[in-house]
């Protein structure tokens, strides 16, 4: 948990976290004494038994012996300790917590992560859970967009058979905005790997499944769930229509089903929707127009990035955004989507499929990879994307590389949610400072010119 992690850092004692600055709680400890007192003085004046003159009584008579500051701030600190427990293990009961962990990390989020920016990551699979991991840590205030094009697995099958939108992504990001130690995550997340008919399927599929039938949409089936699990921001999806993705390759092939193109091994010349002209979602626009931070990817460019943007609304919004735009670029290529790209190659393909150059301010790499590369990337002819500078510079694009990815000891190349929700924010404040820099020049002249 963030708080913990934050008091285990700082080395305080338990209880002294709630002091910690930005929970806003001290000043309410601090009223609540100070009225507890006015109440106790008045009921015992009320009841004539004049508590000024006799405390001031019995304080001369210890102060002939003991110094009067130290006895008095002795009492003060005793009946706040034992006042500060009692309003504690209170709000403990009323709110049915066992321990004040929950509570605290409740008030940080409140406090500190509900002030954070206003993030929309667009994106599906592995690649956008990964980075919900870590933005979660920054802001509370996320929106995912997750692409509803997947046709295979538990999600295909649910798909077919229920006639609903696929379940996977969605769940995939519900599970990574909750707290990991969360057992109703794990059983969220938990796949059936025997027994007629549930062989293949996560618990958490049939879970939304049933709650869409139960409610009657998938939005709604996703808050419901969301708010089982107390996620923090909201997951949606890009449209509620029935989309699937088609790919026509450079050979003139046309190969119908996300799971079908990658396997097709040709180069995609271009993709499209079928029905042609998806709906976006409502609260998906209003996300984007409200947004401070719009990540794109990471993840498969052609059957979890570009879908979304198949969507005209949703690219439209995007390119007309003035919320700060970042691509995270895959670190490998991904045999049969991506053979042979280079960075410049997939923010070409996003650009060429949103209609439009403004999707993107900047776009984040991963400058290092490790020495003992696993062979296995080679053998499934998977190999690291090259990072063509200037050919990017000529789209327009900033370039702003990091290492992205876990330390591997097997050579693995997996990204690091820690690291690159870090790097995106560091990137994000950094643009926000530039922003207001070159801002003030012109205030100032403003000023001077009405003088």
């Amino acid at each position: 948990m963030v708080m913990k992690n934050f008091r285990n850092n700082m080395k305080m004692p338990k209880d002294a976290a709630w002091l910690v600055p930005g929970l806003q709680v001290k000043r309410w400890f601090a009223m609540i004494f100070f009225g507890a007192s006015m109440m106790t003085i008045g009921f015992l004046i009320l009841c004539d038994i004049k508590p000024v003159f006799y405390t001031m009584q019995f304080i001369k008579k210890v102060a002939m012996n003991v110094s009067t500051e130290w006895i008095a701030f002795a009492i003060v600190m005793f009946g706040a300790g034992i006042f500060f427990k009692g309003w504690q293990k209170t709000n403990l009961s009323m709110l049915g917590l066992k321990d004040d962990n929950t509570m605290l990390e409740a008030l940080y989020r409140r406090r500190k992560l509900n002030r954070g920016p206003k993030i929309v990551a667009v994106g599906g699979g592995t690649g956008l859970s990964m980075l919900l991991r870590g933005i979660k840590n920054i802001t509370n205030n996320i929106t995912a967009v997750v692409t509803v094009g997947d046709d295979g697995g538990s999600s295909g099958r649910l798909r077919e058979d229920m006639g609903i939108l696929p379940p996977g992504d969605i769940r995939n990001c519900i599970a990574a905005l909750a707290d990991d130690e969360n057992l109703i995550t794990k059983l969220f997340q938990y796949r059936f790997k025997s027994g007629e008919g549930l062989e293949g399927h996560s618990f958490g599929n049939l879970f939304l499944t049933a709650l869409c039938a139960i409610t009657g949409d998938m939005v709604r089936a996703v808050k419901e769930s969301s708010n089982v699990l107390s996620i923090r921001g909201r997951v949606l999806p890009s449209t509620l229509d029935d989309m699937k993705l088609v790919a026509e390759m450079e050979d003139g092939r046309i190969i119908h089903g996300e799971s079908n193109i990658p396997e097709a091994h040709g180069k995609i010349k271009r993709l499209f929707t079928d029905p042609g002209r998806c709906r976006a979602l409502e609260d998906v626009i209003a996300a984007i127009k409200d947004a401070d931070l719009i990540i794109l990817g990471p993840g498969s460019l052609y059957t979890s990035v570009i879908p979304n943007l198949l969507i005209e609304e949703i690219a439209q919004e995007i390119a007309n955004s003035p919320a700060k735009k970042i691509y995270v670029c895959n670190i490998m290529t991904q045999p049969g989507e991506t053979d042979n790209y280079t960075t410049s190659d997939h923010v070409k393909a996003l650009m060429q499929h949103a209609n439009s150059k403004n999707i993107i301010d900047a776009v984040l790499v991963n400058d290092f990879i490790p020495c003992n590369l696993a062979k296995k990337y080679e053998l499934a002819g998977s190999y690291p994307v090259k990072l063509d500078f200037e050919n990017i510079k000529k789209l327009g694009v900033k370039i702003f590389p990091r290492k992205l990815i876990e330390d591997s000891r097997e050579g693995l190349v997996r990204h690091s949610s820690n690291r690159v929700a870090r790097a995106i924010y560091y990137w994000f404040r950094k643009e926000h400072k530039l922003d207001k820099t070159a801002r003030l020049p012109h205030r100032e002249h403003r000023k001077e010119c009405a003088v």
